[in-house]
């Protein structure tokens, strides 16, 4: 028997920070997918060690497993996460509960990879519907789809900072006022982006890395480079997207023709798996 798994990457279009105090986001699944490839009959592991530290704690069984990815990795579109998604996917089969899988891959994250996520990432994967974006309430795990609006155009710019969060956290560099401030405010944002004109939503998205740099999660580098993106012509926003220390700046573009060496980012399907006798 083999099993396939296709997870996407993540966008956050706002909503950073807000998924461990119960708060809410509003993010899409993107073009970008890491693919798995399971081979159960094998008498042996064969495959990355990290793909079968992963693996074997998810329970799987020998088998010789191959990763193909294009989500770029340590760059805040959550590679981690597609891993630990694929990795629980093709060892449960496509029977899996969605929430027990995003519970599992957060788990897995937190056990063999240390990142202390929550669970934006994996829901955002796991939730994602084509051409939508989906909002996502933490305090109920609740989520509800969205038609993504053709008048929000984003796209991504390589910070080239490249981040490990493995070695930053937030939590041990601001105060707790300044971190529940962040997130009330993260989560009026969210609501208010909703539906939002394109004018409306890049002043959010600029004022989410403002608050963002607050709670200490940005770099005096990442600002100049977020900061002259705000200032071109034809762009209504940017911010930092993802855990922080670098990683990718997602910009919302008047006009494809808008930072023309970078692709209009496309809402796709949620992660899945398949499995072949």
């Amino acid at each position: 028997m083999r099993r396939r798994a296709s997870v996407p990457g993540r966008v956050n279009i706002i909503g950073e920070h807000t998924d461990y105090a119960g708060g809410c986001s509003l993010a899409f699944a993107s073009q970008h997918r890491l693919i798995l490839d399971v081979d159960f009959n094998q008498s042996e592991y064969v495959g990355d060690e990290t793909v079968l530290a992963l693996w074997r704690e998810a329970g799987g069984p020998p088998a010789h497993l191959k990763v193909d990815s294009t989500i770029p990795i340590g760059k805040g579109m959550a590679s981690s996460a597609a891993l630990c998604l694929a990795v629980v996917l093709c060892a449960h089969g496509p029977d899996m509960d969605k929430q027990a899988a995003c519970l599992e891959a957060q788990r897995l994250e937190h056990v063999v990879l240390g990142t202390p996520c929550g669970l934006l990432d994996q829901m955002a994967m796991m939730y994602s519907t084509t051409q939508h974006c989906t909002l996502i309430d933490f305090s109920t795990m609740e989520t509800v789809a969205m038609v993504l609006p053709d008048s929000w155009k984003f796209k991504l710019i390589d910070s080239g900072i490249h981040r490990t969060l493995r070695t930053h956290n937030y939590q041990q560099t601001t105060t707790e006022q300044i971190k529940q401030t962040h997130v009330t405010e993260e989560n009026s944002r969210v609501h208010d982006a909703v539906n939002a004109i394109p004018e409306v939503l890049g002043r959010l998205l600029n004022t989410t890395h403002d608050s963002l740099r607050s709670i200490g999660v940005s770099t005096p580098e990442m600002d100049a480079q977020v900061e002259a993106l705000q200032r071109l012509d034809g762009v209504h926003g940017a911010r930092m997207m993802g855990g922080g220390f670098g990683g990718m700046i997602l910009v919302l573009v008047e006009r494809e023709d808008i930072l023309p060496e970078q692709s209009i980012l496309i809402a796709s399907a949620a992660g899945f798996v398949e499995e072949f006798l």
